[in-house]
């Protein structure tokens, strides 16, 4: 799926159908880029596993201040692995929050991922946490906030691209034979949900990234991520309406439905709404700048409680840098709709 090599039409590049044959050369874009190896080279990949079966290991970076005890966690996609908010960590630990961005392990069953995760808390010596999902991440972190309801764990969602039900993917009936499937026809599936036809250059450097950490997904983790993706399941709101929520979408393509976006509008009915006017699937990558905005702006709401995700002596810096990219905002309207 060599996006650039593809051809340009008045500065729009043009994608290929999905399943074109894959080209080192064509991905390296934000792999090479100074960002990408900065982030690589400072920030440690850590390994722990919690369950009783040793071939369970979360992987995950782990960043900003320690003091913290309730950070924002980044969930990523079903192709995603734990780099792909590099761009979220760099610059949210520079202004002084606690960023972890992790990869799951194989979980077959939404039950037994909240479980672990409960887990991966407990050994984090987390008590709450605020949780960025996107797309399957996003799902996830619903269902854990709902999971841990009568004992809450979850003080805020950030969804973005994310949807509440899983039917919207019509392939419930396939959900359980995901496991069998060899791993070309697993990537070929989430291939098929990107985006194709005219993207900008970023975006098409986003799809390129995304496609190489699909790459590296085994396929026990592949086949798990879509089981989860799409077995018969949904969020029941009324167990998670005390939740502070942020609804990040975008206008142009996606892998999720105008009906999907619309069911989670009603589901959140008083979630602040952050808009992007482009972005495709993956705007943590695309258009890192206002994402990154828009998860400083809910965070804010938190700073000078117990919840906030910020060192106390960097807020000040911090709430300057947000006025200055998004002056009409202010910490309890919803500019751009947030």
């Amino acid at each position: 799926m060599g996006v650039r090599k593809s051809g340009e039409e008045g500065g729009v590049l043009v994608l290929p159908l999905a399943g074109c044959a894959l080209h080192k050369s064509d991905m390296e874009e934000i792999r090479v880029s100074p960002d990408y190896n900065w982030f690589r080279s400072t920030v440690p990949l850590k390994r722990i596993v919690v369950d009783d079966d040793d071939s369970k290991v979360w992987s995950l970076y782990d960043a900003g201040p320690r003091s913290i005890r309730c950070p924002i966690i980044l969930l990523p996609p079903v192709s995603g692995t734990a780099d792909v908010f590099f761009q979220q960590v760099l610059a949210l630990t520079a202004w002084g929050y606690r960023v972890i961005s992790l990869q799951y392990p194989v979980y077959w069953d939404l039950l037994e991922f909240c479980d672990g995760f409960r887990k991966l808390l407990d050994h984090l010596q987390l008590d709450k946490v605020h949780l960025f999902g996107a797309s399957l991440g996003g799902f996830l972190a619903q269902k854990f906030a709902e999971y841990t309801h009568k004992s809450p764990r979850v003080h805020s969602l950030i969804l973005c691209n994310a949807f509440s039900d899983t039917s919207i993917f019509n392939q419930t009936w396939t959900a359980n034979t995901f496991w069998l499937m060899p791993a070309f026809m697993l990537k070929k599936i989430v291939l098929g949900n990107f985006s194709k036809g005219p993207v900008d250059q970023k975006m098409a450097d986003a799809i390129d990234f995304m496609v190489d950490r699909l790459e590296s997904l085994t396929q026990a983790e592949l086949a798990s991520r879509l089981t989860l993706n799409c077995q018969n399941s949904y969020v029941e709101p009324h167990k998670i309406k005390d939740t502070t929520v942020t609804l990040i979408d975008v206008f142009d393509q996606s892998a999720l439905s105008h009906e999907a976006k619309e069911e989670m509008y009603k589901l959140y009915p008083d979630a602040r709404r952050a808009h992007l006017k482009t972005g495709g699937n993956f705007p943590y990558l695309s258009r890192s700048a206002e994402v990154n905005l828009y998860i400083q702006i809910h965070l804010r709401q938190f700073h000078g409680t117990r919840y906030a995700a910020i060192d106390p002596t960097m807020v000040g810096t911090e709430e300057l840098e947000v006025q200055t990219a998004h002056p009409s905002n202010d910490a309890g309207g919803q500019g751009a709709q947030c």
